[in-house]
This record gives C-alpha cells, sequence and structure tokens, in this order.
C-alpha cells in the first residue's frame, strides 16, 4: 500500500499536469506493485487538493462499462471517479458552447446519460445502507438527462518510451479521466423512459462517428449507479441528493481537435451542442 506521504506526492503531480497541460509518465511503471486500491488512493488524495483548493463535488462517474473496455484493460468491472464543479459546462436548447480546447490536454468525447438524485443511495456497512439495486436507483433518481462526458489524460495513454499502454491503476488514479461534463437538454423522470433504449447519433464537424444505445452499458445504465453505491461503502462514502452521476459511455471515445464541432442528438431528448474553441 502506497505510503500518506507517496499518495501527496502523486496527487501533486497529477495536479499539476493538469494546471502545465504536460502530460505525466505511468506511475504502474514507477511502481510495477501498484493496486487498483492504490489508484483509488492517489485519485481521493487528488480530489482532496481540489476541494481544499475551493472546487466542489458535484457528483460522480463510472467508466469502463462496456464489456470489451474490461477486457482491453484487463479488469473484470468498471471503475469510478468523482465530478467536480469546475468540470461541469451547460448549454441552453438550440445553443452551441464554446469549450476552450486550451482546458484539456487530449480531450475526448463520449456520450451518456446522466442521473441526479432526490435521495440519498447508501451501500452495505454505511448507517442506513444496504446492498443497492437498480430498482432502488430509479426511486432515488429525481430525473435523468443527456450527458456528454470529455475524457482526458493527464498520465499518458502511451508510455513515451516503450509504447505500452497505461494500466487500469493509472486511470483510476487520474480520477479515471474525467475532465469535463456537458449538461443542458432535456429532463425526464426515469419512469417515463425506457431507458435501454435511450439512444444517441454523435456528429463531430456534420459527420456520424458513433451511435449507440443506453443498453450498452451492461443492459441497463442505472445498473451502473447502483454498482456504484456499493463500491463507496467500503470507503465510507454515499451518493447523495442533487448530485450527479455519469452512468457510464454507450458509444467509443471521440479524438476532439481545436475548432471540432460536436452535436449529440438524444431524439425525445434533446440534443447538445458544443464547439472546442482554438
Amino acid at each position: 500500500m502506497f505510503s500518506a506521504e507517496l499518495l501527496t506526492r502523486l496527487a501533486q503531480e497529477l495536479d499539476q499536469s493538469q494546471k502545465s497541460r504536460q502530460q505525466i509518465e505511468h506511475f504502474s511503471k514507477r511502481f510495477p506493485d501498484m493496486t487498483v486500491e492504490d489508484g483509488y488512493r492517489v485519485s481521493r488524495e487528488w480530489v482532496r487538493m481540489q476541494t481544499a483548493a475551493g472546487r466542489k463535488v458535484i457528483g460522480h462517474k463510472i467508466g469502463l462499462t462496456s464489456r470489451a473496455m474490461q477486457i482491453a484493460s484487463q479488469i473484470d468491472e468498471p471503475d469510478y471517479g468523482t465530478l467536480l464543479d469546475s468540470m461541469l459546462y451547460t448549454c441552453t436548447e438550440g445553443q452551441v458552447l464554446d469549450i476552450p480546447f486550451g482546458n484539456f490536454i487530449a480531450p475526448r468525447v463520449e456520450v451518456e446519460l446522466a442521473f441526479v438524485l432526490k435521495a440519498p443511495l447508501a451501500g452495505p456497512g454505511l448507517p442506513g445502507g444496504k446492498e443497492v439495486t437498480l430498482d432502488d436507483v430509479l426511486a432515488a433518481t429525481e430525473y435523468v438527462t443527456p450527458a456528454i462526458e470529455i475524457i482526458d489524460a493527464r498520465i499518458e495513454q502511451f508510455d513515451r518510451h516503450t509504447k505500452a499502454m497505461r494500466k487500469v491503476y493509472d486511470t483510476i488514479s487520474d480520477n479515471a479521466a474525467n475532465a469535463g461534463i456537458v449538461v443542458g437538454a432535456r429532463r425526464a423522470a426515469p419512469a417515463s423512459l425506457d431507458l435501454p433504449w435511450c439512444g444517441a447519433v454523435l456528429r463531430q464537424n456534420g459527420a456520424v462517428e458513433e451511435t449507440g444505445l443506453a443498453a450498452g452499458v451492461q443492459g441497463h445504465p442505472a445498473i451502473g449507479v447502483a454498482w456504484l453505491a456499493n463500491k463507496l461503502a467500503p470507503w465510507g462514502e454515499s451518493l447523495q441528493p442533487g448530485q450527479l452521476v455519469l452512468a457510464g459511455s454507450f458509444t467509443r471515445p471521440v479524438a476532439a481537435r481545436p475548432g471540432d464541432l460536436f452535436e449529440a442528438d438524444y431524439g425525445p431528448l434533446g440534443a447538445l451542442r458544443f464547439r472546442m474553441k482554438a
């Protein structure tokens, strides 16, 4: 297990990488005995540093929800990270929102659904907690809304020397690669939607790059939210009312370039349009 001193040092490296827009080398290469738990401890320390600097936690994200991504990452479950208010971008219906490309290092765009909670979800071992189920998530959700996640990499994806791909421990340390969230389309009560069949078309500069259904997220997007509530419990953490939870991408990540115009069309749930402003 990483020492408190090492956790602080690695979190500081991530913080500096975000500020300088210069990627750092794999933690897993420098520390071959690194574990998943070490990764989550580094991520939590980095989040602690950011909240100490004035940022606020607004929710959580779930990543690596597809089986193909789990196999590629050599794990058998998703990962998760923390959402901060500095990551949030809100557009309005019909608006094209300008998002500065310079806020990121190597941004990629993913299509998701977000659950906004009206009641807490506490997993086993917490006061009032229990094994959280899909039905519990639906009952605790105020509304579901389209969301774009902008993922990024403070830790380089491929090692600059060996070209080896980073390990899941690196991605987890890097707050599960989260960097931005775009919201602002329509809101709907979960009971009014057939959630697995909610879909979207992602266009980049007018060309269709990806299409997908929310069923691609473990069969039902609420499954991941229940999994997250149960995974947070051993850390003494729970999902709280008002928090936003990104349930996981149902498209592959699409690399963004300066000037790119993106449109995610969710049909009856509206659309999200934004430009990566150079």
